[in-house]
């Protein structure tokens, strides 16, 4: 299988970023580590080699993997939430203009997805419905889908604009909607979860905007590592 490592300084992030790459072709897919984690947790996890490895090895699958800055952002508590959520705006920008960039220089498949559970689900949907015309399949496994969890409340444009289930919720251009309606959507999330009513009302306001999505509710309690082994290979290249 194909493996590269990249480490750049990001200029709109003012840090160095690293990434794994894994699979020569495909469709692309940005995979988001959990809370605070890093770009190498879903290989040491197995995911990787395991859930991933025929659609990766066959030449089916590229998967991205980055970094996040969970604790420069959403979890910097000692941080003003609008200093957090203008931090989480400069993540965003380094993936949009910098690992799209790239993964189009090294990959020439115009299908790109995003994918991510527990706190990177949230990263998956945000940046997924944020650049709709861009992200054709978005992939949240057991995920947190709106941020003012974690700002006790407080919004401004930076919060807004970077929490789906306030910027869907205020969607009224139509070009972004329809956008957003061409996307396969999945949301997956046990029943026994405690996201289950987050997954649920994201759900819902996409529905309220005509955004079709797939959620689709296991039984019991899969917010674990060796579930989402089964969920993956599941819903990777689309809704059951």
């Amino acid at each position: 299988m194909n493996r590269e490592h990249h480490r750049w300084y990001s200029p709109s992030l003012n840090r160095d970023m690293q990434l794994l790459v894994f699979g020569h072709a495909g469709a692309k897919v940005i995979i988001f580590p959990t809370s605070k984690g890093h770009f190498y947790e879903w290989e040491d996890r197995g995911m990787m080699h395991g859930a991933l490895r025929e659609p990766l090895e066959r030449g089916w699958l590229q998967a991205y993997c980055v970094d996040a800055i969970d604790e420069e952002s959403w979890y910097a508590r000692w941080a003003h939430p609008g200093g957090r959520a203008y931090r989480h705006h400069q993540y965003f920008e380094y993936l949009h203009n910098e690992v799209l960039q790239l993964m189009r220089s090294k990959n020439q498949n115009p299908y790109t997805m995003t994918m991510g559970a527990s706190f990177g689900a949230f990263h998956a949907m945000g940046f997924g419905l944020k650049y709709p015309f861009e992200i054709n399949r978005i992939i949240g496994i057991c995920g947190l889908y709106d941020i003012r969890e974690f700002t006790g409340g407080y919004s401004d444009d930076f919060v807004y604009f970077n929490n789906p289930m306030q910027f869907v919720a205020g969607e009224h251009d139509g070009y972004r909607l329809d956008a957003m309606r061409r996307q396969d959507i999945v949301i997956v999330v046990g029943t026994g979860d405690p996201q289950l009513q987050w997954s649920r009302d994201m759900s819902g306001v996409l529905w309220s905007k005509g955004v079709g999505n797939a959620l689709r509710e296991w039984n019991g309690w899969i917010h674990d590592w060796p579930y989402w082994e089964r969920v993956v290979p599941t819903y990777i290249f689309g809704h059951d």
